[in-house]
């Protein structure tokens, strides 16, 4: 009588390396999901897997983000062609923006596009994101902007929008939503808590129908010099563990 058949999961399949990034990622998708800047199953997150091939996690197609986990998580390559046997698929038009980022910034191991409300509001105002909040400086310092071409299907499209992020960590791409990378899923989604809290304080501050007061340039321009010294990244290395117990002791199954 044979044996009954035992599947390798997921973890005992991959490095420890990529199983962290798997943690991490998956995390990532859960906290969208807990603030509310999903939209259903039709944004990404992709993140990097350490190591000298260019090969990336991403979202099971379908998958509602408060259900990732991090053995759901596709890998793939930088075509979107997947590289491990999954019961799960990726969305190749969502992957676009993904690949062309990670394909041109080898610091931008995670990329995270978003459609929350605040950021599309904001998308949609000529003169973009106003320097009128400290939260507005953080971004202010790093910010790109990319306008519409339509739905992001178009190859054409990546050499431009990779121009216009150049070396900066924040965009916003008009009409459309939030971009940002980072060293990190932990990087990237502080850096989106950021943008998107600036872009909610501006909506909630042009609702009043009061003449807003902006900061002065020099402010501005005094808040970019510290932010070189000071970065983003080393806030993440604080923030991101204690989101990481939140989720614990909300949801712990994204680490499955």
């Amino acid at each position: 009588m044979s044996s009954a058949f035992k599947q390798t999961s997921v973890r005992e399949q991959v490095p420890a390396e990529e199983w962290q990034a798997r943690v991490d990622l998956a995390a990532a998708y859960r906290l969208v999901a807990h603030y509310g800047w999903d939209d259903l199953i039709f944004t990404h997150i992709s993140a990097r897997i350490p190591g000298p091939e260019h090969h990336f996690l991403l979202n099971p197609y379908g998958m509602m983000f408060d259900e990732v986990t991090a053995s759901s998580l596709v890998k793939v390559d930088l075509a979107g062609n997947p590289l491990m046997k999954s019961p799960y698929f990726i969305n190749p038009a969502g992957f676009t923006i993904h690949s062309a980022v990670h394909a041109a910034r080898e610091d931008a191991l995670c990329v995270m596009h978003l459609h929350t409300e605040n950021g599309i509001a904001v998308a949609a105002q000529k003169n973009g994101l106003l320097p009128i909040s400290q939260q507005s400086l953080f971004a202010l310092s790093s910010l790109a902007y990319h306008d519409y071409e339509g739905l992001a299907l178009d190859e054409n499209e990546k050499p431009r929008l990779v121009d216009d992020l150049g070396n900066n960590n924040f965009m916003i791409l008009r009409n459309h939503g939030l971009l940002t990378v980072g060293s990190s899923p932990a990087e990237a989604f502080l850096s989106m808590f950021v943008l998107e809290r600036a872009c909610r304080i501006q909506i909630l501050a042009q609702s009043g129908g009061a003449e807003l007061a902006g900061i002065a340039d020099p402010i501005l321009d005094g808040v970019t010099m510290q932010l070189k010294a000071v970065t983003l990244g080393q806030g993440a290395e604080l923030a991101w563990p204690g989101l990481l117990r939140k989720l614990d002791r909300m949801d712990a199954s994204y680490r499955e």
